[in-house]
């Protein structure tokens, strides 16, 4: 233990001046209806208000932002709707080119099969 030499009486004593010095600074405060608060509390209202009209706009801004690239994602959406069409299309357009040209196929095949077979009994 370290020796304090102080009393109980100094350490008290010192105590109610420190309350005392904590008092006078609180009673020196400007007090609420003094010009300069006054001054204070408008110059925090008008930030205040201004802020909260640049949140308004940035809300807006925001809004619009979103609508737009809402849109553009239906209008990116719609051209590969479009695009799925037309590839579907294609495969139907040349299915049906693959069937119409089967039977001419299948004659020429029959054809030729009919060329072999007559130049096999020729020989």
């Amino acid at each position: 233990m370290s020796f304090n030499p102080q009393s109980f009486a100094d350490r008290q004593a010192a105590s109610t001046n420190a309350r005392k010095v904590l008092l006078e600074r609180f009673k020196a405060r400007p007090k609420a209806d003094d010009p300069l608060m006054l001054q204070r509390r408008a110059e925090r209202e008008g930030f205040a208000k201004a802020r909260a009209e640049r949140e308004v706009e940035k809300a807006a801004i925001r809004a619009e932002a979103e609508r737009l690239a809402a849109l553009e994602r239906e209008r990116i959406a719609e051209a590969e709707r479009e695009a799925e069409r037309l590839r579907e299309a294609a495969i139907v357009a040349e299915q049906a080119r693959i069937e119409a040209e089967r039977p001419r196929k299948v004659l020429l095949e029959a054809v030729s099969y009919m060329q072999m077979r007559s130049s096999r009994n020729r020989r």
